[in-house]
């Protein structure tokens, strides 16, 4: 019979993801058939699945520790913020509504039903399904009609592990304190819990540990040390991306966007030797020693023109473009990049136009449809396969689109200028392969390795389980399960 268990965490980003890959990994060393789920998730970083949907970018991390390709059922409820008190839903990978965040709790008890559905489906195909939650159980304001953390795992039966983040500090109180203010019957679903992201030596704790199980009553299952290799796997959450620090190389500069989507597509960047990558972050002005400015992927293209141009952003990206600078823009980035961004029906806010950066002779003019599909193209340029998926709503045209990026069997994709220097693109993971990421630094100037993402990914999962194996019990964890 398929057994489940749950890892909630005391607060949001205490490492939850990281956990629950980490145990999908040894998992299957173990030679179980393992899947990952989160039935709730908040994020604009999504990754396209086979079937045709869209999930968190973490659930798909751990499907690749588990040796799956995504699907919906992995993360049945996504919501993709697009403004500070609003959503875009995605059940099962559809959109159904954009709703305002005061909306919301009214509309959470009816998405349990399609929760349970995908829960289920997954538990008939595989022997073990490991549960991520969200935020925080100690959130009990939110606790009625929730799907996320105890809602779900009443619902399922689903024990729980509850792990806390030492780093921030606080982990007694953190974890303590979320025993003294849950109901008990919720406090009943937790079989221990796990002090993640500790630095130093974790037998410092020792007295700290045996507190926390004293006060609780809960087991313990081990204290996880600071995983160095972390910024190696997808971050999820945009406050997560890391970069390693560098004083040379081809200097790639990414903004990061108010509501910056799919920022993923710059870890292969970041792992590359021969890269200077760096995240700009508002108020910090564009560097003197760019070689290439990258416009990310937004989840709402003309909002983000408007922040970009609030930190003067237009203005460096323009000197860049004179100095002889190159600009890439990817999806909404791609958007940007053109004369103007028309969005007659409302489709990402109130109906309106903005003016873009003017960078490409193309305009887009936003629809209702959205794109969404994993494709097989070619570079045009080079002859390099790229294997990438489209994630987007609107439709770019102009004399730029003579000179697309790539190939999509026939369909061409993007836009470039006539000296090159200015390139864009719907394609989302292009860097992930190797062959092209390598070509396209060549093209830029860059010393190029022999670096394989894709396996340098699956390394660092194996990296990450042995750690956990190292740190935690965890065949008392799988124990938990049921």
């Amino acid at each position: 019979m398929t057994k489940a268990l749950m890892i909630q965490g005391t607060g949001s980003n205490v490492g939850k993801s990281m956990l629950v890959a980490g145990l999908c990994r040894a998992a299957v060393k173990r030679g179980l058939s393992v899947a990952p789920f989160k039935p709730q998730n908040m994020s604009n970083n999504a990754a396209v699945t086979a079937n045709g949907g869209e999930i968190g970018r973490a659930q798909a991390l751990q499907a690749m520790a588990c040796g799956l390709a995504p699907h919906t059922d992995m993360n049945p409820v996504l919501l993709k913020p697009e403004t500070d008190v609003g959503s875009q839903v995605v059940v099962q990978g559809k959109r159904i509504a954009t709703v305002k965040a005061r909306d919301y709790p009214a509309m959470k008890p009816s998405l349990m039903a399609p929760v349970l559905d995908s829960f289920n489906r997954l538990k008939t195909q595989h022997d073990l399904v490991l549960v991520e939650g969200a935020g925080s159980p100690a959130e009990v304001n939110l606790r009625p009609g929730d799907i996320a953390n105890m809602g779900f795992a009443r619902a399922a039966d689903c024990p729980v592990i509850l792990a806390g983040d030492i780093d921030r500090g606080g982990v007694i109180a953190q974890i303590v304190g979320t025993q003294a203010v849950i109901d008990a019957s919720d406090a009943a679903m937790i079989a221990g819990f796990v002090i993640n992201r500790f630095r130093g030596d974790p037998r410092l704790f020792d007295d700290g540990y045996a507190m926390i199980a004293q006060h609780t009553g809960w087991r313990g299952f081990g204290v996880v040390p600071w995983f160095g290799d972390a910024w190696k796997l997808p971050a999820e959450d945009a406050l997560d991306i890391s970069t390693p620090e560098r004083s040379d190389g081809l200097h790639v500069v990414c903004l990061k966007l108010s509501r910056i989507s799919n920022f993923d597509d710059m870890d292969p960047l970041a792992q590359e030797p021969g890269v200077r990558l760096t995240m700009l972050h508002a108020g910090q002005p564009l560097p003197g020693d760019t070689d290439v400015v990258i416009l990310p992927g937004s989840k709402s293209t003309r909002g983000d023109l408007a922040f970009l141009r609030a930190q003067g952003w237009d203005e460096d990206i323009r000197a860049h473009v004179r100095r002889g600078g190159h600009v890439l823009g990817i999806c909404g980035g791609y958007q940007m990049l053109g004369d103007a961004v028309d969005d007659p029906e409302g489709i990402e806010g109130l109906p309106g136009r903005a003016e873009g950066l003017g960078l490409l002779d193309v305009s887009t003019v936003m629809t209702g449809d959205k794109r969404l599909t994993e494709v097989a193209a070619t570079h045009v340029a080079s002859g390099c396969a790229i294997q990438g998926y489209e994630m987007h709503k609107g439709v770019t045209t102009g004399p730029d689109c003579a000179r697309p990026f790539a190939d999509l069997s026939g369909k061409p994709d993007g836009a470039a200028r006539a000296d090159g220097r200015v390139v864009g693109s719907y394609l989302h993971g292009m860097f992930r392969d190797d062959a092209f990421r390598r070509h396209w630094l060549a093209q830029m100037g860059a010393t190029v390795g022999n670096t394989s993402y894709a396996d340098t990914v699956e390394q660092t999962l194996d990296a990450l389980a042995d750690h956990l194996e190292q740190h935690l019990d965890i065949d008392a964890v799988l124990a938990c399960a049921r």
